[in-house]
């Protein structure tokens, strides 16, 4: 997490365990914030609005949305994809509308060959870019704000000022160039129509502008932001995870070398 730093305090705990619990704190929190990534995929791909006015949306609002999903398709339905969301695998929203990864694996390979599994590396690769830059000159920004509003507090509560601008950084940059996640999630589920007729309308791009340009003229601008509520609330409740269960497995650690000690 930018602006973090984990040496901030007196904990008597090696580099490997600081490794150790950063790792295993952002496997745990990723298997608890997989509903809201399934469900920010969902709105992604749905070409209808997402609003309870069109009778056609399968999907419009977080909470129904968990509620259809749970109906339909049950529990495990939560965590379709979660093993190459775990690593990191550009397939991850083909996998939502296959049952196993072997399955999506399989199928696409057959389907397409292996390029298929770089669908939507364009808007990936550019959105990295100006990604990056918004979130450090935004973190920055955001520490002189906090110095400026609060000089007394600047000098301390140093990992809160951190936590909460780089949070702030983080929102404002997933927000500035969402649109991009979404045109390639669009791309990536591209030849999948068949799969994917259940869940509503579904169309077929040629490229990156072919797709942002299909989305605007059919979606409108607020197409480009569809699945922006869940994934701000999950980027929320992701920063606050990974905190809670990095500081636990820290003062695990501590608490172990002092017993042996």
């Amino acid at each position: 997490m930018v602006g973090y730093d984990p040496k901030a305090d007196d904990r008597d705990i090696s580099n490997v365990e600081v490794a150790v619990a950063g790792s295993v704190s952002g496997l745990v929190t990723r298997v608890l914030i997989s509903p809201l990534d399934v469900i920010k995929i969902r709105f992604q791909l749905q070409i209808e609005r997402l609003s309870r006015s069109d009778p056609n949306a399968k999907y419009h609002g977080i909470l129904q949305a968990g509620r259809q999903i749970l109906q339909e398709e049950g529990p495990t339905a939560f965590w379709k994809g979660h093993i190459p969301a775990q690593l990191l695998s550009i397939g991850y929203g083909a996998v939502q509308v296959y049952k196993t990864l072997r399955d999506a694996v399989v199928t696409m390979y057959r389907t397409e060959g292996p390029l298929v599994f770089y669908k939507g590396l364009n808007p990936t690769l550019i959105a990295i870019f100006p990604y990056a830059g918004f979130q450090f000159s935004i973190y920055s920004s955001l520490k002189h704000a906090y110095e400026w509003a609060l000089p007394a507090e600047g000098k301390k509560n140093g990992n809160f000022k951190n936590l909460l601008c780089g949070s702030g950084a983080g929102v404002i940059s997933k927000t500035l160039t969402y649109p991009l996640d979404l045109f390639k999630k669009r791309l990536q589920v591209g030849g999948f129509e068949q799969a994917r007729a259940s869940f509503g309308q579904v169309r077929s791009y040629k490229g990156l502008l072919d797709c942002a340009g299909q989305v605007l003229r059919e979606e409108g601008a607020q197409g480009c932001f569809k699945g922006l509520s869940p994934s701000l609330l999950k980027a929320a409740l992701s920063t606050g995870l990974v905190f809670f269960w990095y500081e636990l497995f820290c003062n695990f650690f501590h608490h172990m070398r002092k017993a042996d000690s």
